[in-house]
């Protein structure tokens, strides 16, 4: 298996020049507060952030950046590795009643099979099996299993790999980061028209497994064409170069501006690949190791990888979502269409009284229109990425989701339905005592994230497998509770 690679940025043409190069990255925003972080570098240097060279000022925040999605993943694995516990492990398809009636489907000239003559909009696929009354085979082990044999962030002896870049443009001496404005792109574009300059990219590389970081810059002189106001108008009207760094782009409409470059063109872009190939080896891992996209592949559209069974041209999914590793539909044993090659899982959250224990509200996720069973109530979560366990995997995405932070959760159960070669596995938490989760929804997966009261929640429009699944949750919960009390 490959190694895992998470890009620390949600720049597009980035993304796209790792793809074309073989690797699908993982993307995780860093967030990082740039001129926050500038000014801590300088005043640890005792100089001015004027005086900090466009070289030292790229690969301070790329390391920033870095540094900070490294931090997040360790928080994830830290919460992980702490949890206790049981994992029940449910087995509804060797039910004797799912097996009859599969084999009555079977006999039937309606069978469902998985070929691309279905439509995935319809019912039938779009939305989970209903297993409500059936009496699943099950096996319970301590949740340690999942740490110990399960693949993951702790277990792992190399990667994930975590690449922080920024880049800046200069030119006559001053540093040229986005514009933001068309305004300022305007006056910068006007100054560069017939003028050269050098855009800088810097590169920080950490692995996970090991904590090691590896550094480096690259950079490439631009020498632009002598363009007209007018070309520059139109220019700023596309909005192509209001967020970018120097205001122009090469692989965009900014290309034909361009006379020439001197040095690595995919600098330009925002991320050099001979020289990320350099700090993978000081790592020591081969480039080739990094490879997860077949020649030739092309990147999944934004429907494909928001893993949408569609259901109309008005619920398209954002344009902004892009394909991740570990995302894909999975014709299940069980007759349906699922999401995560990988498998899937989710955070069950609980809070608890103070005074009682028990449990007083969870955790839901409003999902948004267009997603699979559009418009229900369920948990965020989503596919496991490549290099997790359900586990880590559940943590990582009720964060991305939901702001559901890992350090002030324990995980204290979970519950996998497996179907053979697809699995889901429901994560139970409880607030860590003395901290407070305020969850929101931090990407347009939902309408709505916030605290349901546990008596609530049967009144909800519940997504299928959370209306099967809720009345055994609430009793483990309930269970839980009991025996956490005081911790």
């Amino acid at each position: 298996m490959s190694i895992p690679l998470i890009l620390a940025s949600q720049s597009k043409p980035r993304r796209d020049v790792l793809y074309a190069a073989g690797i699908c990255p993982t993307i995780r925003v860093s967030h990082v507060d740039e001129p926050a972080a500038l000014e801590a570098a300088a005043a640890q240097t005792g100089v001015a952030v004027d005086d900090l060279t466009v070289e030292q000022r790229v690969m301070i925040l790329a390391e920033a950046k870095a540094q900070a999605v490294h931090r997040a993943y360790r928080d994830v694995a830290d919460t992980a590795a702490a949890a206790t516990g049981n994992r029940v492990i449910a087995y509804p398809l060797r039910a004797a009643e799912v097996q009859a009636e599969d084999a009555e489907i079977d006999e039937g000239a309606d069978a469902v099979t998985a070929d691309s003559s279905i439509d995935y909009s319809s019912d039938r696929i779009a939305t989970t099996r209903d297993f409500s009354g059936v009496d699943m085979p099950t096996v319970t082990e301590p949740i340690s299993n999942i740490i110990a044999l399960q693949p993951g962030l702790t277990r792992a002896t190399v990667g994930p790999l975590i690449i922080g870049c920024d880049s800046m443009f200069l030119m006559d001496g001053e540093c040229y980061g986005k514009p933001h404005s068309a305004e300022v792109a305007r006056a910068r574009l006007r100054k560069m028209r017939g003028n050269s300059g050098e855009l800088w990219t810097g590169h920080c590389v950490i692995d996970f497994a090991t904590g090691r970081v590896a550094r480096g810059a690259s950079h490439a002189t631009v020498h632009f064409g002598d363009f007209s106001d007018k070309d520059i108008e139109r220019y700023i009207a596309t909005r192509e170069p209001l967020e970018v760094a120097g205001s122009f782009t090469l692989e965009g409409f900014g290309g034909a501006f361009i006379d020439g470059i001197e040095g690595d063109p995919h600098g330009i872009i925002g991320i050099s690949l001979p020289l990320l190939r350099k700090l993978a080896a000081e790592l020591g891992v081969e480039w080739t190791d990094l490879w997860n996209v077949q020649r030739g592949e092309i990147a999944p559209e934004s429907a494909d990888a928001a893993g949408i069974a569609m259901a109309g041209k008005d619920n398209l999914p954002p344009v902004e979502n892009v394909h991740q590793p570990g995302d894909g539909w999975v014709d299940c044993a069980c007759g349906r269409k699922h999401w995560g090659t990988n498998g899937a899982s989710g955070i069950l959250l609980a809070r608890r009284d103070p005074a009682t224990g028990k449990v007083t509200h969870v955790v839901m996720q409003h999902r948004a229109a267009w997603s699979a069973e559009g418009g229900t109530w369920g948990i965020p979560g989503g596919a496991t990425a490549d290099g997790e366990s359900p586990i880590e995997g559940a943590l990582r995405e009720s964060y991305e989701e939901a702001n559901i932070t890992p350090e002030d959760i324990e995980v204290v159960g979970s519950y996998r339905e497996d179907h053979g070669n697809w699995a889901y596995t429901t994560v139970f938490a409880f607030e860590k005592l003395g901290h407070s989760v305020e969850p929101k929804a931090n990407d347009d997966e939902s309408m709505e994230i916030c605290w349901v009261p546990i008596a609530d929640v049967p009144n909800r429009k519940l997504l299928t497998a959370m209306k099967t699944d809720w009345p055994r949750f609430a009793a483990r919960l309930d269970e839980l509770a009991t025996a956490y009390a005081g911790k």
